[in-house]
C-alpha cells in the first residue's frame, strides 16, 4: 500500500484546519450558503435528502485496518447522532461502486471534526465531489491477480497526486471519472468511465496504456472509444491533459445533462481525437522548459515501493503439494471456497471477498462493528490489508491457504461469509430515495424484496452467474444500464415505479463486450419488481442449454420470451386488483 510521505500528512492536515475555519464562519453567519457551498462539496460533503452525507476518498480501493478502525470510529461516533438515535447503536457506512465509503447522517456543525479524524488516519474527502477528478478506481484484485500482467496500483497513484488540486481541471464542465486496469479480465469497467486506461505491452515488451474516451452512464448510456491503441507509459498524464484540456475547452457548461465528455465524444467523433491529438502534441513541442508532465523513471519507482509483496508472505515453495480442504469439509464451506475465494499471482494464497450482502442489510452497507470485525479479519489474515470492489464488498488479499477454514469460520461469525459472489443477491444498489436527494425511487425495499425472494442458496446457485444492477434514479449510481438484470426507480406521477433492462454488460468478463441492456417494456410498480425477477429468471431456467450462463441465453434467444413473462406479471396484477 502507498504510504504517506511528511508532505502528504501535512498536506490533508492543513486542508482539514482550512475547513475547519471555513465551516466555523460559515456557522457564524460570516459566510453564506452559496459561497460555503462550493467549499463543502471541495471536501466531500453533500446535503441529501434528510441530512450531509460525507464521501470519503478510498484511491483505488486499498485500505489498510487502521482506516478501517478509524472509519469505524466516525461511523459510531459521529452518524446518526442528529436522528436522535442512541450512540451506542453505531451508524453505518456504504461501500460505493467508485471503491468509496459514504457517511449519510453526520451533522453539520460536527464535520470538522470528522474532516480531523480522517487526517489522523490519512484519509480525506478530497475532489469525492464537484466538477473535478474524481478518485481513480481500479481493479479491486490490484497486485495479486493471477491474470494481472502489470500492477496498475503505481500508476493509479502517479495519478491521485497529479489531479490533486490540479488548478486546470478543479471546474470542468461536468464531473470526470477514471479507471485503470492491468489484468487480461477487466473487473475495473473502464469502457463505462469518462477515461479507461488499459495497461498492457507492445511487440517489444514495453508498458503502456490502451487509452479510452466517452463512456458514461445517467441519461445517455455510451461506451468509451479507444482514441489510442497504445501509449507509452511514461506520457500518459501530458495524454490525460490533453484530453481535459479539449473537454475543458469544448464541452457543454449550459446544459447540465449534456455536459459530460461522452456528449463531446459522441458530437465531435473523429474531430475529438484529432484535436485531442494536436493539443498532446502541442504540449510535448513546447516543452522547451521541461514542463510537461511526464513521468521520470525514478518517480514511478519511487511510488512503486510502496506496492511490493508484503512482509510476511511465504510463496509454497516449488514441489510442495497444492494445498486441498478437507475430505470432510463442510458443504457450506466449499461453497464459499468456489465463490468467495479467488486465484493468487502467489502459489498457496487466494484473494478472499467478505460478503456484505445478506438479508437484512442494504447491499453495500457495514455496521461500526462490521468495520471493526473487518479489521479484525484484514489484521489476522491479510497482513493489515483490505480492498473494496467495484460490487460493493471487501477483498482480503493476502490468505495463505493454510488460513482458509479458520478465515471462514470468523468471517461466518462476522456475518461476512454469504458465498454469493457473482450470485444474483450480490447485487450493486444505490442507496436510492431512503436517502438521496436526487433519487425518484427507493432501492432499498426493492433490493430486500429480491434478496427475500431467492434466500434458497441452492436455488441461486442453479441459477448463476448473474449481474443485477439497482438505481433510484436516471444518474446510475447502482451501474443499472450495465446489468445483465438492470433495474432504474423512476417517478409517474409522484409514485415510484421501476423500469427492468436486460442484457448489459460492464466488460469484466473474459472476451464480453460492456454494452447498455435494454428495456423490456413499461415500468413496473415496486410490488410487481421482485414477481418480474422471477418471471425473468424462470424463462431463463426453462430455455437455457447446459450450463449456458443467464447473459449468454439472452443474448442466444433475444429478449421477447422475457418480454412475455415479465408482460404476465402486470396483467396479472391487474387482474388481481381488479
Amino acid at each position: 500500500m502507498y504510504q504517506y510521505s511528511e508532505f502528504d500528512k501535512h498536506f490533508v492536515h492543513q486542508r482539514a484546519a482550512q475547513y475547519r475555519d471555513q465551516l466555523q464562519r460559515h456557522l457564524k453567519g460570516q459566510l453564506p450558503d452559496e459561497d460555503f457551498r462550493p467549499l463543502r462539496l471541495q471536501n466531500g460533503w453533500y446535503v441529501q435528502r434528510h441530512a450531509p452525507m460525507l464521501r470519503v476518498a478510498v484511491p483505488y480501493g486499498e485500505l489498510n485496518s487502521a482506516q478501517l478502525r478509524g472509519l469505524a470510529h466516525i461511523a459510531r461516533e459521529y452518524d446518526h447522532l442528529d436522528a436522535g438515535l442512541p450512540t451506542e447503536r453505531g451508524g453505518f457506512g456504504h461501500f460505493t461502486t467508485r471503491q468509496n465509503v459514504q457517511f449519510n447522517w453526520i451533522p453539520l456543525e460536527r464535520s470538522a471534526d470528522v474532516m480531523d479524524a480522517l487526517a489522523a488516519i490519512d484519509m480525506h474527502g478530497i475532489q469525492t465531489s464537484g466538477n473535478c477528478i474524481r478518485n481513480t478506481t481500479s481493479d479491486c484484485f490490484a497486485g495479486v491477480a493471477a491474470d494481472e500482467l502489470i500492477d496498475p496500483r503505481p500508476y493509479c497513484e502517479v495519478l491521485r497526486q497529479w489531479s490533486t488540486l490540479h488548478p486546470e481541471f478543479a471546474f470542468l464542465p461536468r464531473k470526470f471519472k477514471i479507471a485503470v486496469t492491468g489484468a487480461a479480465e477487466d473487473r475495473a469497467a473502464i469502457a463505462w468511465h469518462d477515461i479507461g486506461l488499459q495497461l498492457l505491452k507492445n511487440g517489444a515488451g514495453e508498458v503502456g496504456f490502451k487509452v479510452l474516451v466517452g463512456g458514461g452512464m445517467g441519461r445517455t448510456p455510451v461506451i468509451g472509444t479507444v482514441i489510442r491503441e497504445f501509449l507509452p507509459w511514461k506520457q500518459i498524464l501530458v495524454f490525460i491533459e490533453a484530453i481535459v484540456r479539449v473537454y475543458n475547452k469544448h464541452g457543454r457548461r449550459d446544459n447540465l445533462y449534456k455536459a459530460r465528455i461522452k456528449i463531446l465524444v459522441k458530437a465531435e467523433g473523429e474531430r475529438f481525437i484529432d484535436d485531442v491529438n494536436e493539443e498532446f502534441a502541442h504540449i510535448l513541442a513546447d516543452d522547451v522548459q521541461g514542463t510537461a508532465h511526464l513521468i521520470p523513471q525514478a518517480e514511478l519507482d519511487r511510488v512503486a515501493a510502496s506496492f511490493v509483496t508484503p512482509a510476511g508472505v511465504n510463496p509454497r515453495a516449488a514441489g510442495v503439494p497444492a494445498w486441498q480442504h478437507a475430505a470432510d469439509a463442510p458443504a457450506a464451506f466449499k461453497r464459499w471456497l468456489e465463490r468467495n475465494t479467488h486465484a493468487h499471482k502467489l502459489p498457496g494464497y487466494r484473494a478472499v471477498t467478505l460478503s456484505i450482502k445478506r438479508a437484512g442489510q442494504p447491499p453495500g452497507d457495514a455496521s461500526a462493528a462490521q468495520f471493526d470485525l473487518a479489521a479484525d479479519l484484514a489484521d489476522r489474515y491479510s497482513l493489515g490489508e483490505v480492498r473494496v470492489s467495484h460490487d460493493q464488498n471487501l477483498v482480503l488479499p493476502w490468505v495463505d491457504e493454510a488460513d482458509l477454514f479458520g478465515l471462514w469460520n470468523a468471517a461466518r461469525d462476522a456475518s461476512f461469509a454469504t458465498p454469493n459472489i457473482g450470485l444474483l443477491t450480490d447485487m450493486i444498489a444505490c442507496p436510492g430515495g431512503d436517502l438521496c436527494a436526487l433519487a425518484n425511487a427507493r432501492s432499498i425495499p426493492i433490493a430486500a424484496d429480491i434478496t427475500e425472494r431467492f434466500a434458497d442458496i441452492d436455488e441461486i446457485y442453479d441459477i448463476g452467474d448473474i449481474d443485477l444492477h439497482l438505481s433510484g434514479c436516471i444518474n446510475s449510481c447502482g451501474h443499472h444500464h450495465s446489468g445483465h438484470i438492470g433495474i432504474l426507480g423512476v417517478d409517474k406521477d409522484g409514485r415510484e415505479w421501476y423500469q427492468v433492462s436486460l442484457g448489459g454488460s460492464d466488460g469484466s468478463a473474459l472476451a464480453t463486450m460492456a454494452v447498455p441492456g435494454k428495456v423490456i417494456g413499461p415500468s413496473f410498480a415496486a410490488d410487481e419488481v421482485a414477481d418480474v425477477i422471477e418471471a425473468v429468471i424462470d424463462t431463463y431456467r426453462a430455455a437455457r442449454a447446459s450450463n449456458e450462463r443467464f447473459i449468454d441465453t439472452v443474448q442466444r434467444i433475444g429478449l421477447d420470451p422475457f418480454k412475455a413473462s415479465a408482460n404476465a406479471v402486470r396483467r396479472s396484477t391487474s387482474a388481481h386488483s381488479a
